[in-house]
C-alpha cells in the first residue's frame, strides 16, 4: 500500500504541473527516460513527500514506464483490439524482481487459453489466475470476468495435489455459493408472497423504525424483502469471515434495492448500511481496484444518512430521542472515506477523515466497569453497549434507556398479541357462517379488519370461484419462465416444472431444486393435467404427499433463511469496533511520516 500511496502522490503532483512523463524530455525517442530532467523531478519531489531521492526517483521511474507501456497498449488496442495485460508472477519465475511482466491478447477467448500461455511462456505447470481478489474460471472469457485492457492479473503457482485439492474445492464452493444464493432467494420469495392473510404461516412485516406496519405496493414490498433477506444473509456470512460469500449475497442485496423507488430507499437506513458492508468487503478482499466503485457507494450511503436523518440528525433526534447508536455507522463511513483517500495519495483528506473517525471512536468505545455494571444489573452486553452509546457513556442515563426500551418492546408484544387474538375471533365468527379459515384470514387481510368488507370479499370471491374455469391447463407464464432462468436453471427444465406444479413459481423452484436443476425422466412422464391438479387442489380432504413434501420442505426453507434474520432491531449498529481499530492504527501510522506540502 506505501507504493500505491506514493505513487498516487507522485502522479497528483505531476497532473497539477500538467507534466507528461511519456513525452520529451522526460521519455527520450527510444523510450529510454530523460535521465536529468527525471533526476531534477526526484530532487524537488523528495522533500515535499518526506522520502529519499532514491525512493522518490524510483516510483517516478515506474510512472514513466507505466505510463509510455500504457500509450503503446492503448494504441494496440484500438488498431487490433488486442489488450495488454500486466503479469503479477510468482518470485521463481522472475528474472529481474523489479521489472514488470505483460501478455498481450484478446479478451473474447476463454481464461484457459491464456493459463497454457502463461504456463508455456514462463515454465509453470499448474497455475491460477486472480484479479480483483477473485479467481477467473477457466471456462469463462475474459471479458466476461471484468479482464479489461491493462488489468492486472496475479498469477499464482500450485502444486499438482494442491491443483487437484483446488479444482475439487472451487467446484464445491461454486456449487456451495449458488446453492447459498438460490436458497436465499427461494426462502426469502416465500416470505415476500405471504401476506399474513395465512394464519399458520410465518410472514415478514415490514415496519418503521417505532415498529408500526408500512403500507407498500406488492411489487417493491417483494422486491425489499427479497433486498433485506440477501443482506442479512450476506451479514451473517461477514460475521462468519466468510467474505467472498458474503460479497456475493450483498451484491444481490443491491440489485432488488435498485427495484425500490428512490424514496423507500432514503426513507430508512438500510440502502446506506448496504453500502458500508459492501465496501468494507472490499477492504477485507483487497479489491483495491474497485476504488472508483468503492468511492461512489459511500457517497451514496453519505446521502441517503443525510435524507433518512436529517442534515443535523434531528429527524432521528425526533423520532428515537439520541443519536449516539448510529453514530457507528458514520464511523465506519468516514474511515472507509479516509482508506480510500490514502490508497489514492491524497494524505491531507484522508488524516482529515481520520480525524473525525478518532473523535467518534473514543465516544463509541464504552469504558469496560461501566459494561461490566450494567450487565451486572443483568443487562446484555449488547445492550449494555448500545445503551451506553446511545447516552453518552451516562451509566445511570443507560440503565433508564435499556429499561424503556425493554418495555417498548414488550408493549409492542402485547399489542400484536390482542391484535392476533381479535383477528382469530373475526375469523371463528366467518368459520361459524360456513367459510372455509383459510379464506377468511385472506378476505380479512385485504379488508384491512373491516368485517363487513371481508364478508363482502367472501361472498364475491364466493360468485367468482364458480365461474372460475381452467382453459390454460399445461400453458407457462413466459414471465415465470424468465424468473427460473434468472435463478441459473435451464429453460426446458424451468418449462417443464411450471407444467408439473399448475405454473405455480414457487412449487417448481423447489421441484427444480430438490433435483438440483434436472427433472428426471419418471417425473417428466407424468401428464401437465394430473400434476397441475394434485398440486393445485387445496379444497381436497387428503392433500398429495407432494404438496406435504413441497409445505415441508418450504416450512424448513423458511426456517432456515430466518435464522439470519437478527431478533434484535438493532443488531446492525452492534459493532464491537475490533476491526475498526485495527485500520485506524494501520492509517496512523502511515499517515504521521509528516506534513505533505503541495505544489
Amino acid at each position: 500500500m506505501e507504493e500505491q500511496n506514493t505513487e498516487a502522490k507522485l502522479k497528483t503532483q505531476l497532473k497539477q504541473e500538467k507534466i507528461q512523463l511519456w513525452n520529451p524530455p522526460y521519455t527520450e525517442d527510444d523510450n529510454q527516460p530523460g535521465t536529468q530532467h527525471m533526476q531534477e523531478l526526484a530532487e524537488r519531489y523528495a522533500p515535499l513527500l518526506s522520502l529519499s531521492v532514491q525512493e522518490v526517483g524510483g516510483a517516478l521511474e515506474a510512472i514513466r514506464v507505466q505510463a509510455v507501456k500504457r500509450g503503446e497498449g492503448n494504441k494496440t488496442f484500438r488498431e487490433t483490439n488486442v489488450a495488454t495485460l500486466e503479469l503479477l508472477l510468482p518470485r521463481c519465475c522472475k528474472k529481474d524482481p523489479k521489472a514488470k511482466n505483460y501478455l498481450e491478447t484478446r479478451l473474447d477467448v476463454q481464461a484457459q487459453e491464456m493459463v497454457d500461455r502463461i504456463a508455456e511462456e514462463f515454465g509453470l505447470v499448474h497455475i491460477k489466475l486472480i484479479l480483483n481478489g477473485k479467481t477467473l474460471s477457466m471456462d469463462k472469457r475474459l471479458d466476461e470476468q471484468g479482464v479489461k485492457n491493462h488489468s492486472k492479473m496475479m498469477v499464482l503457482k500450485v502444486s499438482d495435489t494442491e491443483w487437484r485439492q483446488q479444482a475439487n474445492e472451487e467446484d464445491e464452493k461454486r456449487r456451495n455459493q449458488k446453492e447459498s444464493l438460490l436458497r436465499t432467494h427461494r426462502g426469502f420469495q416465500i416470505l415476500s408472497e405471504r401476506d399474513g392473510s395465512e394464519e399458520t404461516s410465518t410472514f415478514l412485516e415490514i415496519a418503521d423504525q417505532r415498529g408500526n406496519p408500512l403500507k407498500i405496493p406488492h411489487k417493491e414490498r417483494k422486491a425489499l424483502i427479497l433486498a433485506i433477506g440477501f443482506h442479512e444473509k450476506g451479514r451473517s456470512l461477514m460475521k462468519k469471515k466468510q467474505f467472498e460469500n458474503a460479497l456475493c449475497h450483498l451484491l444481490q442485496a443491491d440489485y432488488q434495492f435498485s427495484k425500490c423507488c428512490s424514496a423507500l430507499l432514503t426513507s430508512a437506513d438500510n440502502f446506506a448500511v448496504l453500502q458500508l458492508d459492501i465496501v468494507w468487503c472490499y477492504r477485507t478482499l483487497e479489491a483495491l481496484s474497485c476504488l472508483d466503485d468503492a468511492k461512489g457507494r459511500l457517497q451514496i450511503a453519505e446521502n441517503c444518512f443525510l435524507q433518512c436523518y436529517g442534515e443535523h440528525q434531528q429527524r432521528l433526534l425526533m423520532i428515537k430521542g439520541n443519536t449516539g447508536k448510529e453514530e457507528v455507522l458514520f464511523l465506519r463511513l468516514y474511515l472507509l472515506q479516509s482508506l480510500l483517500s490514502f490508497l489514492e495519495g491524497n494524505d491531507t483528506q484522508a488524516q482529515h477523515q481520520l480525524t473525525k473517525v478518532e473523535s467518534l471512536y473514543s465516544r463509541m468505545c464504552p469504558d469496560s466497569e461501566k459494561m461490566a455494571q450494567l450487565m451486572g444489573f443483568g443487562f446484555s452486553e449488547r445492550e449494555a453497549r448500545l445503551g451506553l452509546r446511545a447516552c453518552q457513556g451516562d451509566l445511570q442515563e443507560a440503565a433508564i434507556h435499556i429499561c424503556n426500551q425493554r418495555q417498548e418492546r414488550e408493549e409492542l408484544r402485547q399489542r400484536e398479541k390482542l391484535k392476533k387474538s381479535k383477528r382469530a375471533e373475526q375469523i371463528n365468527t366467518f368459520t361459524a357462517l360456513g367459510f372455509c379459515r383459510r379464506d377468511a384470514a385472506r378476505a380479512l387481510h385485504h379488508a384491512d379488519g373491516d368485517v363487513d368488507q371481508a364478508y363482502s370479499i367472501l361472498l364475491d370471491s364466493r360468485e367468482a370461484a364458480q365461474l372460475t374455469n381452467n382453459n390454460t391447463e399445461g400453458v407457462v407464464s413466459p414471465e415465470k419462465v424468465e424468473q427460473l432462468l434468472y435463478l441459473g436453471f435451464d429453460r426446458e427444465a424451468s418449462e417443464a416444472a411450471l407444467r408439473l406444479t399448475g405454473d405455480d413459481v414457487q412449487s417448481a423452484t423447489q421441484l427444480l431444486l430438490s433435483h438440483q436443476g434436472v427433472l428426471p425422466p419418471e417425473l417428466l412422464s407424468v401428464s401437465p393435467s394430473t400434476s397441475s391438479s394434485s398440486a393445485s387442489s387445496p379444497s381436497s380432504e387428503e392433500p398429495s404427499t407432494s404438496s406435504n413434501s413441497n409445505a415441508k420442505a418450504e416450512r424448513e426453507l423458511v426456517n432456515e433463511v430466518l435464522q439470519d434474520i437478527p431478533r434484535h432491531e438493532e443488531d446492525y449498529l452492534d459493532l464491537t469496533l475490533e476491526e475498526e481499530s485495527e485500520l485506524i492504527a494501520f492509517l496512523k501510522t502511515h499517515l504521521s511520516r509528516g506534513p505533505v506540502h503541495t505544489v
